[in-house]
């Protein structure tokens, strides 16, 4: 096993390094998200094993990092990085967290009813509660918070986005 690790686990971890890089910054600029985003996750899990395998080659050398001062401070300032990215941020009422704006925008149209959802893309409401009921949400009526209805019908919200978004003018038919 010792010669199988020290010969592929440094140059796996190169490969499925610079295939995340690449894949990150084509999804950061929004070049491809359907097809990046997918290979991104994929190929991050997947280089869990080459960073263990490397790690553990490399475990002396390593650990002789975090008798120094830089690894300390580096290992700060990724942890500050990534708390940025969790801390709420916005109104706490409709549990805004900091991220893509899409999820806010979920977390919105899931917070209202389906009248509100039908006033914002230009639906009678009645047409709206029809299409939910008629995919399966049986709690569906033009009051309830959408993410009730999801959770009373025991459904996923995904599940209901997927049917409310067929009502917006334009979207692509599923």
């Amino acid at each position: 096993m010792q010669p199988l690790v020290q010969r592929y686990a440094t140059p796996l971890i190169t490969g499925f390094f610079l295939v995340s890089l690449v894949s990150g910054v084509l999804i950061f600029f929004h070049w491809g998200p359907g097809f990046f985003h997918s290979m991104h996750e994929w190929l991050s899990m997947v280089l869990i094993l080459p960073f263990v395998l490397h790690i553990w080659r490399n475990w002396r050398a390593f650990s002789n990092y975090f008798r120094r001062p830089p690894m300390l401070a580096a290992l700060a300032v990724s942890l500050v990085a990534a708390a940025l990215f969790v801390v709420p941020t916005g109104s706490s009422a409709t549990r805004e967290r900091g991220g893509p704006p899409q999820f806010a925008l979920a977390e919105t149209v899931l917070s209202g009813s389906a009248a509100g959802f039908a006033g914002l893309v230009g639906q009678p409401a009645d047409a709206v509660v029809a299409s939910l009921q008629k995919a399966g949400f049986p709690a569906a009526d033009a009051t309830t918070p959408l993410r009730a209805v999801a959770q009373h019908s025991g459904r996923s919200e995904r599940e209901l986005m997927t049917v409310l978004v067929q009502r917006v003018p334009g979207a692509p038919a599923n």
